[in-house]
């Protein structure tokens, strides 16, 4: 769901949205919606149309409910501006095609701000940023990109994390099909560190305690060492949005509002806290991300949230 994961086949992503919009179609509309709500311009008036891809504890379906931690801030702004969410489940490649076409109001689940998605949709502000995070066994403290030199590294096929690895002088890559398998060699001592979504490991470490692992946070390298290697931009924290069509302007600053008051009234703090993560690793923004949007879909004064006083 974030920029860390690979892409299915965009048609396989059309059809099972297709298919999962069709057996939810039909759905009259909220009695008695207000002027207020009616004007967010969602699709059906009152309801927001979410697609999600089952990445617990990012996003589940449970019943009509989407948890996790996305789940649980959109949950909390559907409240605050009076709609009913009716989640629609799907991969990653039909979360994107869903709001790019219109299909859904929005997409959730860590999905990562870049230059190239928001031509083609809307971006919210950062409900939070995704830090680089290790799975290490062993009591072994690894820091910066140069203590991974030499080191045998894991992650899942198709990451973006290959390219940081194999940029890293002497380290040896090994890719496997899916998070089990990284743990797995993780736990039995052929590989040194892997690296997955934070919150991934967070779980793991309390699911498989055998395993014996903790989860570290690496020192972003500086924007001299990625000029030097830009294969290093991926160890880097990145952004993550919520996702909307084009049109949908008035959902999408409704919405950024929410997660604005979420950064100050210490909501958000809460729910990073109830999935294991560190408020500061997740709320308080990398120096660049103001740059990386200021002039692209941001105005030239725009700050992005943190609960950074």
């Amino acid at each position: 769901m974030t920029r860390a994961r690979p892409l299915a086949s965009a048609l396989l992503a059309v059809l099972l949205l297709s298919t999962v919009s069709a057996c939810g179609s039909g759905d009259d509309a909220p009695k008695n919606v207000s002027a207020k709500v009616a004007a967010l311009g969602t699709l059906t008036p009152g309801v927001i149309k979410v697609a999600v891809q089952p990445y617990a504890p990012y996003t589940s379906v449970q019943g009509d409910k989407i948890v996790g931690l996305d789940g649980d801030i959109l949950t909390y702004v559907a409240k605050k501006l009076g709609l009913r969410i009716k989640p629609q489940v799907t991969d990653f490649a039909g979360m994107l095609a869903g709001v790019q076409s219109r299909r859904v109001d929005l997409t959730v689940g860590g999905v990562a701000w870049s230059a190239d998605r928001q031509k083609q949709g809307l971006f919210t502000d950062p409900p939070y940023y995704s830090p680089p995070a290790m799975a290490v066994r062993g009591g072994k403290t690894y820091k910066t990109v140069d203590d991974l030199k030499g080191l045998s590294l894991g992650t899942v096929e198709g990451y973006v994390w290959v390219k940081s690895i194999q940029a890293v002088p002497g380290a040896k890559l090994h890719a496997y099909p899916d998070a089990n398998g990284v743990f797995d060699d993780l736990g039995a001592g052929r590989v040194d560190v892997g690296f997955l979504d934070p919150l991934i490991i967070i779980a793991a470490q309390k699911e498989r305690p055998d395993l014996k692992i903790k989860t570290e946070y690496l020192t972003p390298p500086t924007a001299g060492e990625v000029r030097a290697q830009p294969a290093y931009q991926y160890f880097q924290p990145y952004q993550t949005g919520f996702y909307l069509p084009k049109k949908a302007t008035r959902l999408e600053k409704a919405i950024s509002a929410q997660i604005d008051a979420m950064y100050t009234n210490g909501e958000l703090a809460k729910l990073v806290e109830k999935y294991g993560g560190d408020p500061e690793q997740f709320l308080e923004p990398a120096a660049d991300v103001a740059a990386a949007r200021r002039g692209v879909d941001r105005p030239a004064t725009w700050t992005p949230p943190s609960i950074a006083k």
